[in-house]
C-alpha cells in the first residue's frame, strides 16, 4: 500500500490545524500606515569632544536606544516600538501620535544637562579680557536675561542626577520649578560647586551657578548668602527655577529623568499617517482580496472543474497559512505588505495551473490512462518548474528585505512568506485533496468531471493549427527593440518623477470636506513662502503637498494655509525624509536592480545553459526599462512602492521564462537531433495554455486591487498589471527568440 497520500494528508491537516491555532491566538502587528501614528528615524551623529565615550558606534547607538525608551515611556504612548537599524540608526514607532512635533522635539534633544561655576561676565563671545585668567575649557554663554557669562568646564552632568520632578510653589508664589535630586558623589559635587561660588561676595557674578541644558543656560541662580564659603549646599538636592509654565517644567523633568543621549541625533525620516487612511487601506485591500480571490476561484473552477475546486480550497488554506506565518514571526504588516499578501494569492494559482496543465498533457498523450495517474505524473513533471519559478521570486523578495527599508521591506517579508506558503499549498495540500478526489469511484466513472481528462480550449486550438511562432525570431526582437526605444524616450523626454523617499523633502496629504482647486492651493502656498510646493490631487477631496525639506514649524504653516482654503482639512499622511537618506535610497534602489538582475543571471545560468540564462536576464532588463518608461510617460511617481512593484515584476515575469526554458530543457533531452528553434517553438506551444490561465488568474487579483485600492495601491497594481503583460510577452517573444539567435551564432 502506498503511504505517500496518507503522509501528505497528515502533513496538510497538521499545517492547517497549527495555522488555525496561531491565527486565533496570535495577533498580527499592524504597521503605522494601517493603524495610524508616527514613525521617526533618528541617526546618531559624531561629536568632537575630549571624552571618547561619545563615539558614534553600535554601542553608543544601543545606549541611545535605552535613553530614548525611557523618554518614550514618559510620553505615555501605548505600545511604542523602538529598534536599532544598523550601527547608527534608530526607528521609533508611536501609534496614535498624529502631531509629531512634540515627539520629535523630545526624542531628538540631546538633553546634555551640566552644572558650571560662573567665572564672571564677558563683553563678547570671544572676550576673555577680564581680571580672571582664562581657565581650561572656558565657555561663554548667555544667561536667561541675555547677559554673557564665562563658565568653567562642567562640574556635574546629568549622570549625577537621580531624579527630577516638576513642582508648583503655591505658598511662595514662585510658580513652576524643577526639583533635582543628586545621587552618589553628585551630592558632594553639588556641595563643592556651591561652596566655591559662596566664596565670592553677594552680587558678584562669580557667586552664581549656571545650569546648562543642551548648551543653553536655563538657570543661573545666586548662591544664598547664608551658605558659607567652602561649605556649600548639602543634602544632595536643588531647584531649577526660571520662566517655566507647567508644560515646560514637565518636559524638562522628563528629559532629565530620561537621561542624556550619549551622542547627538538627527531626524532623517518622519512618517505620519492618520487612522482613517489606515482603515480605508485595510478595507480596500480586504475587498480586493475577497473579490479578486472569488473571481480567481470561479475562473479556476470553470477551467479545471473538480480539480479547480480542490485548488480553491487549497488557496483558502494558503491564505490561512500565510496569515499565521506573519503572526508567528512577529512580522509587521504594512500597506505595501498587505498588497503583497493579496498579490501572492494570484501567484499561488500558478503552481496549480502548472500541475493541471501537465496532467492534461499526460492524459491527452494516452500514456496515463486515468485522471489519477495523469495527475501523479503532472505533479512529478511540473515539480522542477514550480521550484525554479518560486526561487526566482524568493530572490526578489530577499533583495527587498536586505536592500530596501521601511514599508517596502515589509512587502518583501510578506511576499517571501506568500511564496513559501504557496509551494506548501500546491505541492502538499492541493495534491492531498486532488489525490483523494481522483480516487473516488464516481469520478473514476466520470473522468470528464475532474477537469484534466480533456485538452482544454487553448491547447486544442494550438494542436489543430500548430503555428510556427519562432519562424522569424528577428521580427519579434525588432518589435521588442521598438518598444524598448519608445519607453527609453519617455525617460529621456519626460524624466522620472522621483518620490520624496528618493529626493528627500516632505510630503503631506490632506483630506477635506469640500474639493480644493490645486491651482488655488499652489497660489496660496506660494504667498505663504513655499513657491516650489507641488500640489497634486490624490483622490476624492484629497490632495498632497510635496516640497523641499521642512522643519515642523514650516509644516505647521502649510497646514494652517490649507486650513484657510478648505473646511475641515485633516492631515492624514506626513512623510519627511532628509536629503542624505533620499540619496542613500536612490543608490539602494539602483543596487537592488543591479543585484536582482545579477542574481537571476547566476541562478538561471546554473539551472539552465548560459544562453537561456542570458536571454532571460535580457528580457528582465527589457521589462524593467519598459515599465519605468511607461510610468515616465504617465507622469506617475517613482517611489519605494514602485520599487517594490518593479522588483516583484522581475521575480514574477521570470516565472514564464523559467517555465518555457524548463520545457525546452526537457524536450532537448528527449529529441537531441531536432533543431533548437523547433524545440523552442514546441515548448512555447505546450506552455502557452499555462501562461494564459496563470496570467488571467493574477489579472483578476491585480484588477481588483487597482480598482478598489487607494492611490498607493492603485499605482502599485497598475505597475504589476503592466509588468504582467510585458513579462508575459517578453518571456515568449523576447527571451525565446533571443535564445534562438544566441544558439545560432555560437
Amino acid at each position: 500500500m502506498n503511504r505517500s497520500p496518507h503522509v501528505r494528508g497528515l502533513i496538510a491537516l497538521a499545517a492547517v490545524a497549527l495555522s488555525l491555532y496561531v491565527a486565533l491566538t496570535v495577533p498580527v502587528h499592524l504597521g503605522l500606515d494601517l493603524r495610524g501614528g508616527t514613525q521617526i528615524v533618528l541617526e546618531t551623529r559624531p561629536t568632537i569632544a575630549a571624552d571618547t565615550d561619545t563615539d558614534t558606534d553600535a554601542d553608543a547607538t544601543e545606549r541611545t536606544v535605552e535613553v530614548l525608551r525611557g523618554r518614550i515611556d514618559a510620553l505615555g504612548v501605548a505600545e511604542p516600538t523602538i529598534a536599532r537599524s544598523g550601527s547608527d540608526r534608530i526607528v521609533v514607532e508611536l501609534p496614535g501620535v498624529q502631531d509629531p512635533r512634540k515627539a520629535a522635539d523630545v526624542l531628538g534633544r540631546t538633553a546634555q544637562l551640566t552644572f558650571h561655576q560662573v567665572l564672571g561676565t564677558a563683553a563678547g563671545a570671544d572676550d576673555v579680557s577680564n581680571p580672571l585668567p582664562k581657565r581650561p575649557r572656558e565657555q561663554v554663554m548667555a544667561d536667561e536675561s541675555g547677559q554673557l557669562l564665562r563658565l568653567t568646564s562642567a562640574a556635574l552632568t546629568g549622570k549625577d542626577v537621580e531624579k527630577a520632578a516638576a513642582r508648583f510653589d503655591q505658598q511662595g508664589g514662585a510658580g513652576w520649578h524643577v526639583t533635582v535630586d543628586f545621587k552618589g558623589s553628585g551630592g558632594q559635587g553639588w556641595a563643592r560647586l556651591t561652596g566655591e561660588a559662596a566664596c565670592h561676595a553677594a552680587g558678584d557674578p562669580a557667586r552664581r551657578v549656571a545650569i546648562v541644558l543642551d548648551d543653553k543656560i536655563i538657570s543661573s541662580p545666586q548662591v544664598d548668602p547664608s551658605v558659607s564659603c567652602r561649605s556649600g549646599i548639602s543634602g544632595g538636592s536643588t531647584q531649577i527655577t526660571g520662566t517655566f509654565n507647567d508644560g515646560k517644567a514637565k518636559e524638562l523633568a522628563l528629559l532629565i529623568n530620561g537621561g542624556a543621549l550619549p551622542v547627538p541625533v538627527e531626524t532623517i525620516e518622519q512618517r505620519t499617517v492618520g487612522p482613517t487612511l489606515g482603515a480605508q487601506a485595510i478595507a480596500a485591500s480586504a475587498w480586493a482580496a475577497v473579490i479578486g480571490a472569488a473571481s480567481t476561484s470561479l475562473f479556476i473552477i470553470a477551467v479545471y472543474r473538480i480539480m479547480g475546486a480542490m485548488a480553491t480550497v487549497a488557496l483558502a488554506c494558503y491564505g490561512l497559512i500565510s496569515y499565521a506565518a506573519l503572526a508567528a514571526l512577529g512580522a509587521t504588516l504594512t500597506l505595501p505588505g498587505l498588497a503583497g499578501f493579496v498579490l501572492a494569492i494570484g501567484m499561488a494559482v500558478d503552481a496549480n495551473v502548472l500541475v493541471f496543465e501537465r496532467a492534461r498533457e499526460e492524459y491527452a498523450s494516452r500514456h496515463r490512462p486515468t485522471p489519477r495517474s495523469s495527475l501523479t505524473a503532472g505533479f512529478r513533471r511540473a515539480f522542477s518548474a514550480i521550484v525554479d519559478s518560486n526561487i526566482t521570486t524568493l530572490i526578489a523578495a530577499g533583495l527587498l528585505f536586505f536592500l530596501a527599508s521601511g514599508p517596502v521591506r515589509g512587502f518583501g517579508v510578506t511576499l517571501g512568506i506568500g511564496v513559501l506558503a504557496s509551494m506548501l499549498s500546491a505541492l502538499v495540500i492541493t495534491r492531498a485533496l486532488a489525490d483523494y478526489a481522483a480516487a473516488r469511484p464516481r469520478l473514476r466513472r466520470r473522468p470528464h468531471l475532474t477537469g484534466i481528462a480533456h485538452t482544454g480550449t487553448v491547447r486544442a486550438r494550438l494542436t489543430r493549427t500548430n503555428p510556427n511562432l519562432m519562424r522569424h525570431p528577428c521580427r519579434w526582437l525588432a518589435a521588442s527593440a521598438a518598444a524598448l526605444g519608445l519607453a527609453a524616450s519617455g525617460i529621456a523626454v519626460r524624466g522620472l518623477d522621483f518620490g520624496v523617499e528618493f529626493t528627500g523633502g516632505r510630503l503631506i496629504e490632506y483630506s477635506t470636506a469640500t474639493p480644493v482647486d490645486p491651482d488655488r492651493a499652489r497660489t496660496a502656498l506660494a504667498d505663504a513662502g513655499f513657491p516650489r510646493a507641488v500640489v497634486q490631487t490624490s483622490g476624492e477631496n484629497q490632495f498632497t503637498v510635496r516640497t523641499h525639506h521642512l522643519n515642523n514649524a514650516q509644516a505647521a504653516t502649510i497646514t494652517d494655509t490649507v486650513g484657510d482654503l478648505a473646511r475641515n482639512a485633516d492631515k492624514i499622511r506626513d512623510e519627511a525624509i532628509g536629503p542624505s537618506l533620499g540619496k542613500e535610497l536612490r543608490h539602494g534602489a539602483l543596487i537592488a536592480l543591479v543585484v536582482a538582475l545579477g542574481a537571476q543571471l547566476i541562478y538561471l545560468a546554473a539551472r539552465f545553459r548560459w544562453r537561456l540564462g542570458t536571454s532571460a536576464v535580457a528580457a528582465l532588463a527589457h521589462d524593467v526599462v519598459i515599465l519605468i518608461g511607461i510610468f515616465a510617460w504617465l507622469g506617475k511617481p517613482v517611489d519605494g512602492v514602485f520599487l517594490a512593484a518593479l522588483l516583484t515584476v522581475i521575480g514574477y515575469s521570470v516565472n514564464d521564462s523559467v517555465v518555457v526554458f524548463d520545457r525546452i530543457r526537457e524536450l532537448g533531452r528527449r529529441n537531441r537531433k531536432e533543431p533548437f528553434a523547433g524545440i523552442a517553438n514546441q515548448a512555447l506551444l505546450q506552455t502557452l495554455p499555462r501562461t494564459v490561465n496563470t496570467g488571467m488568474g493574477a489579472a483578476f487579483i491585480l484588477t481588483a486591487l487597482a480598482v478598489l485600492g487607494g492611490e498607493t495601491l492603485t499605482d502599485f497594481a497598475l505597475a504589476l498589471l503592466i509588468g504582467l503583460a510585458v513579462g508575459t510577452y517578453s518571456s515568449m517573444f523576447t527571451a525565446t527568440p533571443l535564445a534562438i539567435e544566441l544558439h545560432q551564432r555560437t
